[in-house]
């Protein structure tokens, strides 16, 4: 299997070296083809590319900013990536980070730290153990910050 990995020089966190890690370390092994664009609104044709190469699947990684323009340009990156989805038939797990998100820049790393860490495994559960998934379904995970946990109900 091959998973693709989209980043980009707009983003304030290196994303590789936590997907690589976790990719690596996978069992079985996959290969992984790395693309880099300069921000998330070319994240979409990245991920296409990708696909191309025979990815089996894409994790994108890119960083929001707190501005109203940057919020509207992450909405567009997104619908870009749903349609590359669509039109591939393949999943791309969009990894976006919005700078709001955080209290400072240790949190800032935190979250993308956890964020991408969790959707690197989240990506080889759906090719490898989507099985697992379905055992996940309800009990409120969360990438970025603790998970939420199921609904109690009294």
């Amino acid at each position: 299997m091959k998973v693709g990995f989209a980043d980009t020089t707009f983003s304030r966190f290196d994303y590789a070296p936590v997907v690589l890690d976790v990719l690596s370390k996978s069992d079985p092994k996959v290969e992984v083809e790395r693309y880099t664009v300069p921000g998330i609104k070319d994240l979409p044709v990245a991920c296409k590319i990708l696909f191309g190469r025979k990815c089996d699947i894409v994790i994108a990684c890119g960083m929001v900013g707190k501005a109203a323009i940057d919020k509207q340009c992450s909405h567009e990156a997104s619908m870009g990536l749903q349609s590359v989805q669509l039109s591939e038939g393949k999943h791309i797990l969009e990894v976006f980070v919005h700078m709001d998100e955080a209290c400072d820049d240790n949190d800032l790393a935190s979250i993308c730290e956890d964020r991408s860490r969790k959707h690197a495994h989240n990506a080889l559960m759906l090719l490898f153990n989507r099985e697992e998934l379905q055992k996940r379904a309800g009990t409120g995970r969360r990438q970025g910050r603790a998970d939420e946990g199921p609904i109690k109900v009294d």
